[in-house]
């Protein structure tokens, strides 16, 4: 199946389990390090040979090393029949993984570091998730409670500083960026990757942002992880890098330009595009907001009289009403144009509350004290009315391109 670069992902299925092709891919990036590349692959090939228990390659992503590197890449891969070798003239560890991973046939690609700091025994745990179609993308963490870490104090108070920056600057909801441990499914990273303009050590961060803002599910793994005495890795320059990287990213989530479209996942949801299928969830929606209504219009009116009690009580339930038809009448997920949508929904919200407090003014001027009955009576009907014009609005307006993008979806 093919899809246009505006339309969804498709579904999630799983890798079939007589794929006889390299089912995974794990990219070994390297610069210099002709010491470790030997031992380190040898005990990769050595591991996924035992455990795997699906074809696998693994690929050697030499970014312009000097040293000895590229020879001994090239014995490993005449030797091993699984190895690939890839030869880039630039630097830049995220530069070779673009490269290694959009020429990657294989439905699910993942990179480890050339020290295998993280214990191997996570691997599949790592990839699973992907393989089965449960997950889009997976990370090693090593701040997670099960994870056993060997580091020293500098190294883990940069790397925790590092992630609670992240959190406090671009509201991540992962707990660590810089675990040289992932996994993507080709379908995401044929989306993804483009998209990501980090050739460096930023690369991992901004791939996993745009990830998390356009609702794509990513999978965490403990690990056990043993810091490398040996790291080439220059820590002033990576992390003033990494503070550009996050001043990039903060000015598109600002502009809301962060470009999370195309990355969007159908889900069942995408059935909802259809006219009957949104007016049914709409209504279920409507249902319970005009209960809720209701009851806190009755909590309120003694206290603050009936029009700021209708005010406040529509006001709330437009607040989770339109969070509600989102996600289950528009099949829209993710955090990406939902202060949007919200916003375009308390405008909806005033025509709501244009029509009950008309009708409520008007039955006070008819009828100077209704009952109380009568009174509700009223509103409910103003609130129904106010619900066809809100879904219309909704349809036509609010959620527009999330209903296109669902239809794409149906039809793809």
């Amino acid at each position: 199946m093919t899809t246009s670069r505006s339309s969804q992902l498709p579904f999630r299925t799983p890798v079939s389990a007589h794929h006889r092709e390299p089912v995974l891919d794990v990219v070994v990036p390297v610069f210099n390090e002709e010491k470790d590349l030997e031992p380190s692959v040898r005990r990769l090939h050595a591991h996924l040979s035992e455990t795997f228990p699906y074809p696998f390659r693994i690929t050697v992503a030499d970014n312009a090393s000097t040293d000895g590197t590229p020879r001994i890449a090239a014995q490993l891969a005449a030797e091993l029949p699984e190895l690939e070798w890839l030869r880039l003239a630039e630097k830049g560890r995220g530069r070779a993984l673009h490269a290694a991973w959009s020429g990657s046939p294989a439905p699910v690609l993942a990179y480890v570091d050339v020290d295998l700091s993280t214990d191997l025994t996570a691997l599949l745990p790592l990839v699973a998730p992907l393989i089965s179609g449960h997950s889009d993308l997976a990370i090693g963490t090593r701040l997670a409670r099960g994870s056993q870490v060997v580091r020293g104090p500098k190294r883990e108070a940069i790397s925790r500083c590092y992630n609670a920056l992240l959190r406090s600057t671009l509201a991540v909801g992962f707990s660590d960026a810089q675990c040289g441990f992932k996994a993507v499914r080709r379908d995401v990273a044929e989306r993804l990757l483009p998209l990501v303009k980090d050739t460096g050590w930023f690369f991992d961060t901004e791939m996993l942002v745009l990830a998390e803002r356009a609702g794509l599910r990513i999978h965490e793994v403990p690990v056990d992880w043993v810091d490398d005495p040996d790291s080439r890795v220059d820590l002033l320059s990576t992390a003033l890098a990494d503070l550009r990287g996050i001043a990039r990213i903060g000015r598109q989530l600002a502009r809301g330009t962060l470009p999370t479209a195309g990355l969007r996942r159908a889900t069942g949801d995408a059935r909802a595009a259809g006219l009957a299928g949104q007016l049914l969830r709409f209504a279920a929606v409507g249902a319970v907001s005009s209960v809720g209504y209701v009851l806190l219009y009755i909590a309120l009116r003694p206290a603050t009289g009936g029009q700021p009690a209708n005010a406040l009580a529509l006001l709330l339930c437009a607040l989770v009403n339109t969070a509600a038809n989102r996600r289950l009448t528009f099949g829209l997920r993710g955090r990406a144009g939902a202060l949007r949508h919200q916003a375009q929904g308390l405008l909806v919200f005033t025509v709501g509350l244009a029509l009950t407090s008309g009708a409520l003014a008007l039955l006070h001027r008819t009828t100077p004290t209704p009952a109380r009955s009568t009174e509700v009576g009223v509103l409910v009907a103003a609130n129904l009315a106010a619900t066809l014009v809100r879904f219309l609005l909704f349809r036509a307006w609010v959620f527009r391109t999330g209903r296109r993008h669902a239809t794409e979806a149906t039809t793809a």
